[in-house]
């Protein structure tokens, strides 16, 4: 189980040293707290906090009901964002290609913005989620014809 107050040292200790990324690992547990910088002007930036579980990270590889395709799912429960800001267009669109470790959206838990990554290539054929809806863990948010 991690600890939410080492996570709210950490995120903390990123804000205040000005660095992009602090990792640690705890008692088994792997904290990552990674922030993005803006291109230009001062912009909140979501942070990215990866907590492993000790069952497998249910991202990616889901058997789906439509033959031949794979689900990205959520591994929290939170809010569905398909871009970065409101102004920002989608990470990724029906017909986009995908690969592992590409960004194709935001799901916000407990404040914190999770940029969820693809694990496996190929091109996105259905969009299940909608965008500043709730997500429960494990639901499906993309479809993926694997390529």
């Amino acid at each position: 189980m991690a600890d939410f107050e080492v996570l709210k040292k950490l995120i903390q200790m990123v804000k205040d040293e000005d660095v992009s990324c602090l990792s640690i690992e705890e008692k088994g547990i792997k904290y990552e707290v990674r922030r993005e910088r803006a291109p230009s002007g001062p912009v909140a930036q979501p942070v990215s906090v990866s907590i492993p579980a000790s069952h497998p990270a249910p991202t990616t590889k889901e058997p789906s009901e439509e033959a031949g395709l794979l689900a990205i799912t959520s591994p929290m429960v939170g809010t569905f964002y398909r871009s970065p800001s409101p102004e920002a267009p989608p990470f990724v669109n029906i017909g986009d290609e995908v690969e592992p470790g590409k960004v194709v959206c935001i799901v916000e838990a407990m404040k914190l913005f999770n940029e969820i990554e693809s694990d496996i290539r190929g091109k996105i054929v259905k969009i299940l989620a909608e965008n500043g809806k709730s997500v429960e863990y494990g639901q499906k948010l993309f479809l993926v014809k694997k390529g």
